[in-house]
Parts: structure tokens; C-alpha cells; sequence
């Protein structure tokens, strides 16, 4: 089975968001789609170790902020590649409440707002149906694609993604590559002659944290 055909199906790029308490919770999904027209059901497919997923299945209330080209990788390195468990994702991420729910306002195209309606459990990860009860436009922007986020961005998919695959590596004996441990973003070159203050472009850690590919 040749895997590598899975990575022409096309995918967004999305922050799914909910209350927990009285605190926001989230995390970048990249599978998003519309089920019907009239009812305007949509479903997302979250992880079942995920903090996110539990979050939702207690609130039944979530929302997709679309992410875009312009948005700062920092609000993906933060939603994708750490856990509520153990931080605050929300402390440096621009957003605001909507009907009661977290909507990411970093240069985001735009927001919806669900209920839950409907759920199905497969092997390691959980189908959410939800229906439609706002949309709000919030720029122009255009949405990012998971090809772009991958061939642009240089981003990596975290092991939680449904979507997630372990990359083929290839031999090349000409380029020095070291991968970043937490996010998987590639630096061609040798990370060691960065000074101190370099930061990994998508989650931000030090240049410690990258190892040699």
C-alpha cells in the first residue's frame, strides 16, 4: 500500500475550541467538513487522547475558528503541539467569547459556532457531528491549506492528527537537516551556529530541543 497517496486528499486548517469551567480549551484539527446543505451538519474528528475531545463531549458546544495564511504560526504551534493538561494554550493567543466559546481573532477568515448532535467512536479517535448555529466573518484573509501549512509553513502534523503519518526520510548526503523534537519543523543547516535566542519557527522551543535528522 502505497501511503503517500493519502497526502494528495485535500485538507484545511482549523482551531476547534470550547469552554471548559470557565476556561477556554482548544487544539488544530485539519479535518473539518460539511455532512449536509439544509441542516448545515458538519463533523470534526478529534483524537480520543485529546484534552480537547473530552472538553466537548461534556460541553456539546464547540466552535471551528478557519485559520489563514496570515495567521501567526504561534496560535498552531500552541493549540497543536501542547496539552491543556498542562498549560494555559490561551495566554498568548488573540481571541474572544462568542455565544460563550473561544473564536481565535488572529487574522482567522472566519468562525462557526456548534452543537453537538451526533457522535461516532472509531478505533483510536472520535467522529463529532455538529449542527450550525452561527457564522461570523472575520477577514479576508485567505484559508490555509494543509498542503500549505506543510509546504510553506514547513509545519508538521502532531501524533493526535488523524491525518498524522510518519515521514519517509530520504538520504542526502549534501544538506544537514536537525528536526525539531516537539513539532517536527526541519532546519536545513547546522542549528548549532544559531545563537542562544533562537526559537523553532512553529512551537517556538530552543534549539536544544532539535535533534540531528
Amino acid at each position: 500500500m502505497d501511503l503517500s497517496v493519502l497526502f494528495n486528499v485535500t485538507y484545511g486548517l482549523y482551531a476547534v475550541t470550547t469552554k471548559e469551567d470557565d476556561r477556554a480549551v482548544g487544539c488544530i484539527i485539519n479535518t473539518c467538513s460539511q455532512v449536509t446543505s439544509e441542516s448545515k451538519i458538519f463533523s470534526i474528528c478529534l483524537n480520543k487522547n485529546n484534552y480537547t475531545h473530552d472538553a466537548i463531549l461534556k460541553s456539546k458546544r464547540f466552535a471551528i475558528s478557519i485559520i489563514s495564511e496570515n495567521t501567526d504560526p504561534k496560535v498552531i504551534s500552541e493549540l497543536g503541539f501542547f496539552s491543556s493538561r498542562e498549560k494555559d494554550k490561551f495566554e498568548q493567543i488573540a481571541y474572544k467569547w462568542k455565544q460563550d466559546l473561544p473564536v481565535i481573532t488572529d487574522n482567522t477568515c472566519g468562525a462557526m459556532l456548534f452543537e453537538v448532535v451526533d457522535t461516532k467512536e472509531m478505533d483510536t479517535h472520535t467522529v463529532i457531528f455538529g449542527k450550525l448555529v452561527e457564522a461570523i466573518k472575520l477577514s479576508e484573509n485567505p484559508a490555509m491549506t494543509y498542503d500549505y501549512y506543510h509546504k510553506v509553513v514547513k509545519g508538521k502534523a502532531p501524533k493526535n492528527a488523524p491525518t498524522y503519518q510518519e515521514e519517509v526520510k530520504k538520504e542526502d548526503n549534501n544538506e544537514v537537516k536537525y528536526v525539531c523534537g516537539i513539532c517536527g519543523y526541519e532546519y536545513k543547516g547546522d542549528i548549532n551556529k544559531e545563537d542562544d535566542s533562537f526559537r523553532c519557527p512553529i512551537c517556538g522551543v530552543t534549539k536544544d530541543n532539535f535533534k540531528l535528522a
